[in-house]
């Protein structure tokens, strides 16, 4: 059993630690101290239903419908391309003071893009439905799945509620518009980085 949740949480680990749109936006939040706590609840309450439907066999509805990684993919492009543009035009505008008053996007707003983030990433299927349900097969049992399934997903939520509320202790080097700006600006350029890998792969 703990073999299992040992591989489970550092198979999980090691996926969810490479930087990507979702993260990058867990860390902004965590950044402006804005909602963070549904945020990071949101993202990692998604994993671990991901996670549980990977190790139960989901990748048999990926068999049957080839297509749905190229619709995810397309659609998931379009959101970070839309996104990574908001971002852009905000780094070079410098919206500092706008964060200073904290004034920030609402809850259901905020929860929304981190939805978008997490459901239009085909990435995350990939990892969780596909990757780690691999891995999980070399479990046999109900009780060692299991072990494995808590293990991932333990992992999954160590790493968003570090992430999110972690962040604050960058807070004070986050102190100028500059610092905003060039934030912004790498996000930014994450997110059309992607969204281009992402067309690519799905065209």
């Amino acid at each position: 059993m703990f073999k299992a949740a040992l591989t489970g949480f550092l198979t999980g680990g090691s996926l969810i630690l490479a930087i990507g749109a979702q993260n990058a936006f867990v860390l902004r939040q965590g950044l402006l101290r804005a909602h963070v706590l549904p945020l990071v609840l949101l993202c990692a309450m998604a994993d671990a239903v991901l996670i549980s439907l990977g190790v139960l066999g989901f990748g048999a509805v990926v068999a049957l419908w080839p297509a749905l990684p190229r619709l995810l993919s397309l659609a998931g492009a379009a959101f970070l391309a839309f996104y990574g543009a908001q971002r852009l035009v905000a780094a070079w505008k410098g919206d500092y003071a706008l964060v200073l008053r904290g004034e920030s996007a609402g809850l259901w707003k905020t929860l929304a893009a981190g939805a978008a983030f997490t459901w239009l990433n085909p990435h995350v299927y990939l990892d969780t439905l596909g990757l780690i349900g691999a891995v999980s097969t070399q479990f046999h049992g109900g009780g060692a799945k299991t072990a494995f399934a808590i293990g991932a997903i333990t992992a999954s939520f160590a790493f968003f509620f570090s992430l999110g509320f972690g962040a604050r202790l960058l807070a004070p080097v986050m102190t100028s518009r500059r610092a905003w700006q060039v934030l912004d600006l790498l996000i930014g350029a994450v997110m059309w980085g992607l969204a281009a890998e992402l067309t690519r792969g799905a065209l």
